[in-house]
Order: structure tokens, then C-alpha cells, then sequence
């Protein structure tokens, strides 16, 4: 097909674009390492799927809403196509509300908000105390992403609080949330005004599948499933994610994994020069002045990071660079990573020291 036919989104752009970066860069798709996604690089085996499976229209009873349920400790949920599904359709339930994103954050969330219309104003987290009154809505990404800043479940309550007395909204995206599940607000239980988003694309690593969940109030629920009609999900999605949620001794070996994982990144990246500011147990996030200049080098040796810019909330006049390291899959993949951070070493050091004094990046 040639490109005058193709149709792309046309909205933000994210990790995992190696067709792109192949051809920005000269290097083939084969050849890279992708470390721009900040899933599980060793994600849940799926299995192969039953022909009848392929062949019948998906059915709501097939027991991946029990499995959904006994997974995240609620009562009812709703299947959707990834996260993105619920932060694409939530802004069209709300008449005009004044809405707050804490920044840095995933932009879906304040782009689909805009483009709906909303007023969308970007809050660091010691902004919300002081601007909670202002708000109809409050979006909180938990763990947060990229920075990975953990807001506690009483802070969060209280926020919900505040916002539910004049029927506003609190939503918390817990795509991080899997390996932590103590910091999860579900475990208040369900609350009219309060959603959270829940999504299999990262810890199990099947961000291909299309699935998520949310977790809210009944009305809620079935305004959304009126909306999103019927088949939102294919019938292979809902059998491969039915499966994935009731893999109890996958899910304790991996959360082992990953949490050693984290660790191991967060040293090979400070043994390197660029010790993290913050992270999940699947992805480090390092701010740096340099950080685009570091970015264009890895990627010139075929190793694709995340690189963010953005203004700091509380300063406009301030802008924040900052990079996002995903998890390598293999011993092959490590040695990659540590191998070129020490071919970049007299950069990030020479960038470190010109900068020591920048004190918006301590």
C-alpha cells in the first residue's frame, strides 16, 4: 500500500516505535534494543487459541469479569481495550468540568481531556492541596509514569473526599500498580466518584491484546458498557486474558523477577553516571539537562529509550529533560545496555559536571 492510503493516528506519539526509529536511523528494525516501553520484557506465555475461539462472536459470561474480580479484590469491573479505552471515552461523561492532571505524567489522560473539551490545567503534587477545591476532576496516574511517585491510599481518599461531595470525579491509572498491590486504592472498595483503571499491558506484558479494566461504581460501569456497546473486546483477548489473571504462580514468580529486576537497572544505570530520580519495578526514570543529547546517542547505536520535555508545573519558565530506561529481557540485552552507557560515559559525565550547579535538576 502505498503511504498516500495510509491512515495513522495523527495524536501523541509513544514507546515501542521501532518501524519509525528503523528509518529515522538507518538501522534495521532487527538490530535494535527497545527499552522505550517499560513493559515486563518477559511477559505471560500465551497459549495457542482454540479454533471455536477464533470463530464465535465474544461472549460477556465466559468468566473473564469472575477472573478480573478475584484478581484485583472487587466486586465488578468492566473489560475494555487497554486503559486508553476508558481515557478516551471518561471526558464524554462529564459535562464542562475543570479538570487537574499531576504532571509529568501519561499526556493521554490531558490530550483526550482537551480534546473534549474540558478545561485541563497540569498540577505538581503539592499544587492539588491547595487547588482541589477548584477542580471537578482529579487524574492521578499511580505509580506515577514516568517519575514513579507513589501517592499514599489516605492521600488519595482524602482527595476523593473533597472532590465526591460535589459529585466530581477522582481517577487513579494503576497500569504500575501489579507489583505493589498494597499501594493500590482498591483496596478502599468501590466508590461512587472514584475509577481506577487497571490495564494487562505491563506486568504481564500484553500490551498487544488490548485489555484493561475499570473499577468503579455500578452506574458508572454501565454508562461506560452502554457506550463502548457490544464486542469491545475480541473473543482471543478475553480467553488469553482470562487465563493470564488466574496464573497465580506466574504472577508470584514474575513480581520476584521484576523486583530484581528494578534493582539490577537502578545500579547499572548509577554505576554509570545517571543514577535515577525515580521508577517502578519496570522502568528507572533519570532527569538530566542533557537528556535529549543522551537519548539521539543511544539511539544511534540502536537502542531505543524514552526520552520526555515538559515545562515543571509550579515554574513554567523552568523545563524538564528526562529519560526512561525500560527493563532488559536477557544476559544478551544487559550487556548491550552496560556496554553502551560505558561508550557514552565521557558524555553523561562531561554533561553532568557542565550542569552541577542547575539546581532544577537536583
Amino acid at each position: 500500500m502505498s503511504r498516500d492510503k495510509e491512515f495513522t493516528y495523527s495524536g501523541l506519539k509513544h514507546g515501542g516505535r521501532i518501524k519509525a526509529a528503523a528509518a529515522k536511523y538507518g538501522i534495521p528494525e532487527d538490530d535494535w534494543l527497545d527499552l522505550s516501553t517499560g513493559l515486563n520484557p518477559n511477559g505471560w506465555n500465551v497459549p495457542n487459541v482454540p479454533s471455536s475461539i477464533w470463530q464465535t462472536l465474544p461472549e460477556d459470561n465466559d468468566g473473564l469479569q469472575t477472573a478480573a474480580c478475584e484478581y484485583y479484590g472487587c466486586d465488578y469491573c468492566l473489560p475494555i481495550s487497554g486503559s486508553q479505552a476508558a481515557i478516551q471515552i471518561l471526558p464524554g461523561l462529564r459535562s464542562f468540568s475543570k479538570v487537574g492532571v499531576i504532571s509529568p505524567t501519561y499526556a493521554e489522560h490531558e490530550y483526550n481531556w482537551k480534546q473534549a473539551g474540558h478545561d485541563v490545567v497540569q498540577l505538581s503534587l503539592m499544587d492539588v492541596e491547595n487547588k482541589i477545591n477548584e477542580l471537578d476532576v482529579l487524574v492521578v496516574i499511580n505509580p506515577n509514569n514516568p517519575t514513579g511517585e507513589i501517592v499514599s491510599v489516605e492521600k488519595l481518599l482524602n482527595w476523593h473526599q473533597q472532590l465526591s461531595t460535589k459529585g466530581g470525579w477522582l481517577i487513579v491509572d494503576e497500569a504500575f500498580m501489579d507489583v505493589t498491590p498494597e499501594n493500590s486504592l482498591l483496596s478502599a472498595g468501590i466508590k461512587p466518584g472514584l475509577i481506577i483503571l487497571r490495564s494487562l499491558g505491563k506486568f504481564f506484558g500484553l500490551a498487544g491484546v488490548r485489555c484493561g479494566f475499570i473499577i468503579t461504581d455500578k452506574e458508572l460501569l454501565q454508562r461506560m458498557s452502554d457506550k463502548l456497546g457490544p464486542w469491545s473486546l475480541t473473543g482471543p483477548t478475553r480467553y488469553i486474558a482470562k487465563q493470564a489473571l488466574q496464573d497465580k504462580q506466574w504472577h508470584k514468580k514474575t513480581i520476584h523477577y521484576l523486583r530484581h529486576s528494578s534493582e539490577r537497572l537502578y545500579n547499572v544505570l548509577t554505576e554509570n553516571y545517571l543514577e535515577p530520580n525515580g521508577g517502578t519495578t519496570l522502568f528507572q526514570w533519570v532527569k538530566h539537562p542533557n537528556a535529549k543529547e543522551i537519548f539521539e546517542a543511544f539511539a544511534k547505536q540502536g537502542i531505543l529509550i524514552r526520552y520526555f520535555e515538559g515545562s515543571v508545573s509550579s515554574n513554567k519558565q523552568k523545563t524538564l529533560q528526562s529519560l526512561r530506561f525500560g527493563l532488559p529481557a536477557n544476559e544478551e540485552q544487559w550487556l548491550r545496555l552496560n556496554d553502551a552507557l560505558m561508550m557514552l560515559s565521557n558524555l553523561i559525565k562531561t554533561t553532568n559536571k557542565d550542569n552541577e550547579n542547575d539546581l532544577s535538576y537536583v
